[in-house]
């Protein structure tokens, strides 16, 4: 049975040894954020700008978004996030194709418009970020010597699945990005890129953000 008086007396003991562990985590947050190049910042900068432009349905996000992935191309293979690595190659490929789909008309005055997943279409996506999870972790696993093989081949999945749902504008991609940016932020830490992890913190508060924003264009879309 649970025990209330237990958990009152715990209480105290595990917020000592958080505290205690507070300073050593800041400053090796510290230490990272001074050893950041200034191609990651470049790169942040340029990702932080793309996702911004994302939310605000502008097509500025694409331009944006490819000098980011270009530059995470070579700074993750060195952090050895091979998948990482090869997401990024693919967000270069998204990216162009989704900068020739949002400029594209669907009529004489409209382009493609922002709108839902029916639950045929959510069942398939979901299928296929564990078919990817699945074949990135058979890859990393026995081809690699990635040292987060499970994070980094789910997260690659998620990402996979919510950039293609951005190029097509439909509002889950969103929700991918939410899931994604909260795992990636340990992970980016824990392999030194502590500027990127602050990056990913940015990201998950835009990625809310733009989910909210776009909802809001979804719902006004349906009244007219």
């Amino acid at each position: 049975m649970f025990n209330s008086t237990v958990l009152y007396k715990q209480l105290p003991i595990f917020a000592n040894h958080l505290n205690s562990g507070m300073p050593e985590i800041l400053s090796e947050l510290y230490s990272n954020i001074l050893d950041t190049s200034w191609l990651e910042v470049v790169a942040v900068i340029f990702g932080i700008l793309s996702v911004w432009f994302a939310r605000k349905e502008n097509i500025w996000v694409y331009p944006t978004g490819i000098v980011n992935v270009l530059i995470y191309v070579y700074l993750c293979f060195f952090a050895g996030l091979y998948a990482d690595m090869a997401i990024n190659a693919f967000y270069f490929v998204m990216s162009v194709f989704g900068w020739y789909n949002w400029t594209r008309r669907v009529d004489n005055t409209h382009h493609v418009p922002i709108s839902s997943l029916n639950m045929k279409q959510w069942l398939f996506y979901v299928l296929l970020i564990m078919v990817a999870f699945g074949v990135i972790y058979y890859v990393l696993s026995n081809y690699t010597d990635s040292t987060v093989p499970v994070f980094d081949s789910f997260t690659t999945s998620l990402f996979i699945a919510g950039m293609w749902l951005m190029a097509i504008k439909k509002i889950e991609n969103w929700l991918l990005w939410i899931l994604g940016d909260v795992l990636v932020i340990p992970m980016f830490a824990m392999k030194g890129l502590a500027f990127t992890s602050v990056q990913y913190i940015v990201f998950l508060i835009l990625a809310i953000m733009g989910y909210i924003e776009w909802r809001k264009r979804l719902k006004l879309k349906a009244v007219l």
